[in-house]
C-alpha cells in the first residue's frame, strides 16, 4: 500500500513489507525493557544519542568493506548469519532512536510524516 501523495513511480525498486507492528507497540516494549532494569535515569536525551551513534557505527562496519556490489538492495550473497548481525544492529538503532522520542516527548510517526512533507515541498 502506498502513502497518499506517493505514486506507484515512485515506489521503491525493492522494500521489505514489514510486520505491521506500530512504532507505538515497538515504544511501550521499549519502556517495560527499560523500567523492568531501572535504566530511566541513565536515559538522558544526549546518552541515548550518542548510543544511538555507536550503534550507527556498528552497522556501518557491516557494510564498510563490501563496497556497492556486495551491499546492493537485498543484499545478494550475504549468509543467514551475516543478515542477522544486520538486523541486530539495525534493531538496536531503532531502539535507541525510538527510546530517544519517548524521553523528548515527541511522536515520532507523526513527525516523520511531517518531514516527509517538508522534503517533498523542498525537493519537488
Amino acid at each position: 500500500m502506498l502513502l497518499p501523495g506517493l505514486s506507484a513511480r515512485h515506489a521503491p525498486l525493492r522494500c521489505a513489507e514489514f510486520s505491521g507492528t506500530s512504532l507505538e507497540q515497538l515504544r511501550q516494549a521499549q519502556a517495560a525493557f527499560v523500567d523492568e532494569r531501572e535504566w530511566s535515569q541513565f536515559h538522558t536525551p544526549r546518552s541515548l544519542a550518542l548510543a544511538m551513534v555507536g550503534e550507527v557505527g556498528e552497522v556501518c562496519e557491516l557494510l564498510q568493506w563490501r563496497g556497492d556490489a556486495g551491499a546492493s538492495p537485498g543484499l545478494p550473497g550475504w549468509t543467514d548469519d551475516e543478515r542477522e548481525a544486520l538486523a541486530d544492529e539495525l534493531s538496536d538503532v531503532l531502539s535507541y532512536v525510538v527510546r530517544l522520542a519517548d524521553v523528548t516527548d515527541i511522536d515520532l510517526p507523526e513527525a516523520f510524516l511531517r518531514k516527509v512533507e517538508k522534503n517533498r515541498a523542498k525537493y519537488p
